[in-house]
């Protein structure tokens, strides 16, 4: 699988050691930087990075690590067709696609160590959505227009 991946100074080790996991698992890794440790990066310039990726289909799924992974997320979801999740463990990592079709997994270096990160993208990479219960498709249908409505409703207000 193509995974893009991206992390600020804070998740920069993390990124290094995930990159390497993925190799190691047979992906190929789409890394968007930051490629070397400067403390005054950003991490929306990394979660739009990946997320674009993802949405105009250079890679199947995205990865970014920052030091908590909310802000990564955050900034990952401004993104049109992206669904990112904040991840600490292996049971959301794989619900979040198979229920809720995620496409991106946001981790936080500052509050997971090393091998459960590794746990958690192989839990990410591994699930599949699950399309055949209407209850999965539904729902995600409904988020796609939230997603649709919102839009719209931006351009309204310009």
């Amino acid at each position: 699988m193509r995974v893009a991946l991206g992390g600020d100074h804070a998740g920069f080790e993390m990124k290094q050691m995930i990159g390497e996991h993925l190799r190691k698992l047979g992906h190929e890794v789409v890394d968007v930087g930051a490629y070397d440790f400067d403390a005054l990066d950003d991490f929306p310039d990394f979660s739009e990075a990946v997320a674009l990726r993802v949405a105009d289909g250079r890679a199947e799924r995205g990865i970014v690590i920052c030091g908590s992974g909310v802000g990564a997320s955050v900034a990952a979801n401004k993104v049109r067709s992206i669904r990112a999740g904040l991840c600490h463990d292996t049971y959301s990592a794989h619900q979040g696609v198979e229920h809720d079709d995620m496409n991106v997994v946001c981790i936080g270096s500052r509050i997971i160590g090393e091998e459960l990160a590794k746990e958690i993208v192989s839990a990410f990479l591994s699930a599949k959505f699950i399309s055949s219960e209407e209850k999965y498709v539904r729902r995600l249908n409904k988020v796609l227009e939230i997603e649709k409505r919102g839009a719209e409703n931006v351009k309204r207000k310009t």
